[in-house]
């Protein structure tokens, strides 16, 4: 007997690195069919990301494997922005003339979310919601208020809701979606491909070090996100001072860019930081061997739906040190094994969690090995097998 094939659309706002992998890999099994409707082509065409500050654009393939249609002639020159800045009426035709059996929705923070909803219901398609939200996230008072019976509306309306990890799905369960309703399709990254360009030899690490100006003989400190606020890349600044001040070695390794990147260079010149580099924007090609090169990861942010970053440099075999407010904290890490968790904002606390690995080799490859090994569970095949049990919801009970 032939394995049914289920035609699922996915609705994203552009080409994302992350996400294109993913229906790429799921096209490789004989029972989905994906198709991604996209409403811009700002990644791939090039255009300035506030939050980068600065004009990018992908480097990485992100159409082969998988069908992509662009929505309308505009997607050539629409910028997502706010809730408005993408409608794209040419959505309600692509939905129902697709033959689709479900369709995914990524959060709603665009109005073509809501134009998509209303198309799929309309046509009998199944609709999906795969959000990044968490409790932990501050929300205005207004907002607060008003969230729960609007969010409870709006997942009443979906057949299913698909968790990115624990704490999302708390966030489900606490707006009133069922248990029952609640499908772990774990936030992921292409783990392969992290895996097999992250590992260098040593030669090939002096070489990445040497190119940023950093001493091949000190471990190395890393910081990849963009350079905001709410990320705090100050207290990785802060916590390599407290540990140069204790006479421990180490080099800082800050990738990105943003609008903190002048006042990040004045904080190391000012406090004496010594081995800090700066490397601005590194597109995803050259990222694997920069994790590579390093030996510890700090992710600082507060108000963070999940930090993808974190499954990146697990991949690279790195242990992590996470603030715990961080989305993927509860899945991905766990504290005194992988990495170890702090309160966002304590730099001090970093800096302590810092100087027990760095002090330890033995137990800096002991966790880094631990991290490798807890994110191949978290991978595009658990998204696979998390995508057919809501498929086959009601009767996914009988699914093994």
């Amino acid at each position: 007997m032939t394995a049914r094939t289920w035609r699922i659309a996915v609705l994203n706002p552009h080409p994302i690195q992350y996400f294109a992998p993913l229906y790429a890999y799921l096209n490789t099994l004989e029972d989905f069919e994906v198709t991604a409707l996209y409403c811009s082509d700002f990644s791939l065409r090039g255009a300035k990301d506030p939050g980068f500050g600065q004009t990018f654009r992908w480097d990485l393939d992100l159409l082969t494997g998988y069908k992509s249609v662009f929505l309308g002639d505009r997607a050539r020159t629409r910028v997502p922005a706010g809730f408005w800045s993408l409608i794209c009426p040419e959505v309600w035709r692509a939905v129902r003339t697709g033959a689709f059996d479900a369709l995914i929705l990524h959060g709603q923070n665009y109005a073509v979310n809501f134009v998509a909803l209303a198309a799929a219901k309309t046509a009998g398609i199944r609709v999906f919601m795969r959000g990044e939200t968490h409790l932990g996230l501050e929300r205005g008072r207004l907002k607060a208020i008003l969230r729960r019976p609007t969010m409870n509306l709006l997942y009443h309306l979906c057949d299913a809701c698909l968790a990115i990890g624990s704490a999302n799905s708390d966030f489900y369960r606490a707006m009133g979606v069922p248990t029952e309703k609640i499908f772990m399709v774990p936030y992921s990254v292409d783990n392969e491909r992290f895996i097999s360009q992250s590992k260098i030899n040593t030669e090939e690490r002096a070489q990445v070090l040497t190119s940023f100006g950093l001493p091949v003989n000190h471990p190395v400190i890393l910081y990849a996100s963009k350079f905001q606020r709410r990320k705090h890349p100050d207290d990785v600044l802060r916590a390599a001072g407290e540990l140069q001040k204790k006479g421990i070695p180490s080099s800082v390794l800050m990738v990105g860019s943003g609008e903190m990147e002048g006042e990040l260079k004045d904080l190391a010149r000012s406090q004496g930081i010594a081995n800090t580099a700066f490397t601005g924007f590194v597109n995803q090609s050259d990222l694997p061997k920069v994790y590579g090169a390093s030996d510890v990861f700090v992710l600082p942010s507060e108000n963070e739906p999940w930090g993808l970053v974190v499954n990146e440099v697990m991949c690279a075999g790195l242990p992590v040190v996470v603030a715990s407010e961080v989305g993927c904290v509860l899945d991905l890490v766990k504290d005194g094994d992988n990495g170890y968790t702090y309160p966002a904002g304590d730099y001090k606390a970093l800096a302590a969690s810092l100087e027990r690995i760095l002090e330890n080799p033995g137990l800096r490859v002991e966790m880094g090995l631990k991290s490798r090994e807890r994110i191949r569970g978290w991978s595009y095949r658990e998204c696979a097998i998390g995508l057919r049990r809501a498929l086959t919801y009601p009767n996914n009970l009988m699914l093994t």
